[in-house]
């Protein structure tokens, strides 16, 4: 074993200084007894003289439980105030300030109540730990974030608390807690673990014995798993290799016809063994066809149906690779085929199977021989010779022949082997392993029939030229077969380079692409480029229409439609080349996500010829990028339609709440005094008829002023506010506005601030000072009784201000871009459900239409805020008249 490994692994084991122990008792359902064995560790822990305390326990009203938990010394609660409860929670700063020994804090999935200081409780247990508290904490399976999509799958529900599985890895011991289901359920019945109404929700809903079978089995997996990882650390600190407890099955593919069948047949034995699963395909650089690419593809994508790991290594040695894969991952069994070279095995060499049974000590290896019945297909075509290389071998022979006799009057013998040599060289970098020995032998044959004496002639006089021909053959095969290899090696880093070229500027592209048509774009732009293609992208809406997406808008006729319609129900590539509806001119090859199919590309090339192998692996090494960016690309769509839609919603809730306050008040105020009037008419005296009257006027005049706001800010949203622009003296504007809230500002000390003669201003004059209105309005909501309110004019050279000040109490930084959105105070309801919250909206829209803006400043005397209408200055009357 590697000296590092070992050393990682005593400094592992080694106790973290400062820092406490946890011990996590782990369930598989609720009611198996987790807190029940916590609490009885924690009697046994007391008894023998540990200094502990339980920070929370949750009985759930189970007596068995309460009568543990009374004797043991407790840490009171802490309650925190929300939505006018009061919840209770764990004191976490109390264990902190007089720290015990051992903590009990049950329920470690348990998400904390607002105002906490950490929002999930294995949070607090991380800083006791920390503390160098150690705590002993309790949690079901069901809890942990790796497997919450699988209990949803098995108990149909989506647990919504879960615990990030390194703490879990982290913690110093697990104990597991088990129940039959048989028990649990009868404990159930008996209202042990909940109310008996609670019970029978409980049983119908999730405690089923299907779903409690499944549970148990993920938590004895999830036990085994951690027991498996603790005894390969104890093994790595002896330096050996640990055995494996939970195993894992390893079954190689390749692309022949037995891959779909050997991942059926994994599968069914790692489900009756219980183990995890990995498909493995050991790429050696090996020429494959397409042929045999699919069938390899077509096994990958089964693994990923069937439940298991699908991997791809890079090796030399196919068995090599397997075995080191397989003690790293602490597999028990490989699985393999057997070899489909009978014949080239049973000369040269072993099979895989032996192989791997030769050098794999302490690993089951099983091997699945082939079906009677099974043809072995793609081999002929893999070996079927390709006449113009052997061509190719013949003419090389033929000028290396006719090179050496021109040479043989100036070289000796043994330099004319070189020029052959050169000659099987040329042939192998250009062709493969079998026109290189094709070449070799004729070269042979041909050195020794003319070069070696007697010349014209197979004989061979001299010993020492038997010896020459010998390690020319040898040498030439041995030539030929490295540089063979060698081109094969350099065309697939060749292949492998482009794909990863094209997938490098399609990530560069798509990482900019924020939308489904940008997506589109470039998927057009990457797929697009080959002069000799045609491209169409498709999708299909939701009445089953195709529609186009982009490429070439091609008319689909009666067959390439039943393509398209197959790749796209199928998730499978259809069309020219393939299995399925070959008679199509065009290949379709589907885009999915995990909810189905997102768009449907199709290609055909300009001479309808089926697409080239490379072509059809660079398509589908493009495809999952693509497939990716356009999940992305729908999933930003739906979450900006769902937050237009919960604005919209906001807005609507807040329209409702402000008309119903702002409408409502004003008219049960007059209607209070109408009501008052006629019934006591004369009976009243006189001043409080008057003061009744005038209330009325002025709850009239506020709601006028409501109605006016929302019609002003309706023209606003519709773009029909009109300027009638004209001359207007500031000052004009202020008086007039003070004068409309003389009611509204009696209670509060006004200062007006104006210099003696202000420029005037080109506005619609009826539009500034309801702006000006809506301001003080503001201002005098927010000012306490008898408080100061300042308005004053103030300009410079480009702009004049209209500066209205209170004492009230401020505006925060964060605050102040809001406080001009519309309803932002009925919405967030800061000021009690007063305001309409469309005043300074509208004061911001109407000064805005002027090329104005609105600010906020500070308010007087280091309390309240300020609020300034910046409005531009043109050139004045006067002027205009003297130019």
């Amino acid at each position: 074993m590697n000296d590092s490994l070992r050393a990682e692994a005593l400094l592992a084991d080694l106790p973290r200084e400062g820092r406490g122990r946890l011990k996590v008792f782990l369930g598989a359902a609720p009611g198996v007894g987790k807190t029940y064995a916590m609490l009885q560790a924690a009697h046994a822990q007391l008894r023998q003289g540990v200094l502990l305390r339980a920070g929370v326990v949750e009985s759930h009203g189970r007596s068995e439980t309460e009568a543990l938990l009374l004797g043991l010394p407790q840490q009171p609660p802490l309650r925190l105030p929300y939505r006018g409860l009061e919840l209770s929670e764990m004191d976490l700063d109390g264990l902190l300030a007089d720290p015990p020994k051992l903590a009990l804090v049950d329920e470690l999935a348990h998400s904390n109540a607002p105002g906490s200081r950490h929002a999930k409780r294995w949070q607090d247990v991380q800083e006791l730990l920390a503390a160098g508290i150690d705590v002993y904490t309790t949690v079901n399976v069901q809890h942990l974030e790796s497997l919450n999509d699988r209990v949803r799958d098995i108990a149909g529900v989506q647990v919504r608390e879960t615990v990030p599985d390194w703490v879990l890895q982290e913690a110093d011991e697990i104990q597991l807690v088990d129940l039959p289901p048989r028990e649990l359920l009868e404990r159930l019945r008996d209202g042990k673990v909940y109310m008996p109404e609670q019970a029978r929700a409980a049983i119908d809903a999730f405690f089923s014995p299907t779903n409690l079978t499944a549970l148990r089995e993920l938590a004895m997996q999830t036990a085994a798993a951690r027991v498996d990882a603790d005894l390969d650390q104890r093994y790595r600190q002896l330096g050996q290799a640990a055995p494996s407890v939970l195993g894992r099955l390893l079954v190689g593919v390749d692309g022949d016809g037995e891959a779909e069948r050997l991942v059926r047949h994994a599968c069914a034995v790692a489900e009756r063994r219980h183990l995890p699963w990995s498909v493995v395909h050991v790429d050696s650089r090996a020429a494959m066809d397409e042929e045999q690419r699919a069938r390899l593809q077509a096994a990958q994508r089964l693994a990923e149906r069937l439940g298991g790991e699908v991997v791809t290594l890079h090796g030399d040695s196919v068995a090599r690779t397997l075995l080191d894969h397989a003690r790293e991952r602490r597999a028990s069994l490989i699985l393999v085929g057997s070899s489909t070279r009978r014949l080239r095995r049973r000369w040269f060499g072993r099979g895989l199977g032996e192989r791997l049974l030769a050098a794999g000590a302490g690993l089951e290896v099983s091997v699945l021989d082939a079906a009677a019945d099974q043809p072995r297909a793609g081999r002929r075509a893999r070996i079927a010779p390709r006449w113009r290389d052997y061509l190719l071998a013949a003419l090389a022979t033929a000028c290396a022949t006719l090179i050496s006799l021109g040479l043989a009057r100036v070289l000796e013998l043994p330099n004319i082997s070189l020029v052959f040599l050169a000659a099987v060289l040329l042939v192998a970098v250009r062709s493969s392993l079998g026109p290189a020995l094709a070449c070799s032998g004729l070269s042979f044959l041909a050195y020794n029939f003319l070069f070696i004496p007697p010349t014209l002639t197979m004989q061979i006089q001299r010993q020492e030229d038997v010896l020459t021909l010998l390690f020319f053959l040898l040498m030439a095969g041995l030539t030929g077969n490295l540089a063979s290899r060698q081109r094969r090696q350099v065309q697939a880093l060749r292949q492998a380079q482009g794909e990863t070229t094209a997938l490098l500027e399609l990530s560069r592209k798509l990482t900019v692409a924020a939308d489904r048509q940008a997506v589109l774009a470039v998927a057009e732009q990457q797929l697009g480029g080959w002069a000799d293609m045609q491209l169409t992208l498709l999708s299909r809406s939701a009445d089953g229409q195709w529609r186009h997406d982009g490429g070439l808008h091609a008319e689909l006729p009666d067959a390439e439609r039943a393509a398209a319609d197959w790749a796209w129900q199928h998730e499978q590539p259809a069309g020219l080349g393939t299995d399925t509806l070959p008679s199509s001119r065009w290949w379709w090859w589907p885009l999915c996500g995990e909810e189905g199919p997102l768009l449907l590309i199709g290609l055909q090339r300009v001479d309808g010829a089926p697409l080239a192998d490379e072509r059809r692996r660079l398509v589908a090494a493009l495809a999952q990028p693509l497939a990716q960016a356009l999940a992305r690309a729908q999933l930003a769509e739906e979450l900006e339609a769902a937050r237009l839609h919960g604005q919209t919603e906001e807005l609507r809730s807040a329209l409702l709440a402000s008309v119903s306050h702002d409408l409502r008040t004003p008219l049960t105020a007059m209607r209070g005094s109408i009501d008052s009037l006629l019934a006591l008419g004369e009976a009243i005296p006189l001043a409080d008829r008057r003061e009744l009257l005038e209330g009325t006027r002025d709850e009239a005049e506020r709601l006028d002023r409501y109605i006016q706001n929302l019609l002003d800010m309706t023209r606003l949203g519709h773009g029909g506010l009109k300027l009638a622009r004209d001359w207007v003296a500031p000052s004009d504007i202020v008086a007039s506005a003070l004068q409309r809230l003389r009611a509204v500002l009696a209670p509060l000390q006004v200062e007006c601030v104006l210099p003696p003669e202000p420029p005037l201003l080109r506005v619609h004059a009826a539009l500034i000072e309801q702006a000006l209105v809506n301001v003080l309005e503001n201002a005098a909501r927010f000012s306490p009784p008898a408080g100061r309110l300042r308005v004053a004019l103030e300009y410079d050279a480009q702009e004049l201000r209209f500066v209205v000040a209170d004492q009230g109490p401020g505006i925060p930084e964060a605050e102040r871009a809001k406080i001009f959105d519309m309803f932002y105070t009925a919405a967030r309801g800061d000021r009690g459900g007063q305001g309409t919250g469309l005043g300074l909206a509208i004061c911001q829209g109407m000064v805005g239409a002027h090329g104005g803006r609105v600010t906020v400043g500070e308010g007087l005397d280091g309390r309240g805020a300020s609020l300034i209408l910046h409005l531009p200055l043109t050139t004045q009357p006067q002027a205009a008249e003297e130019d």
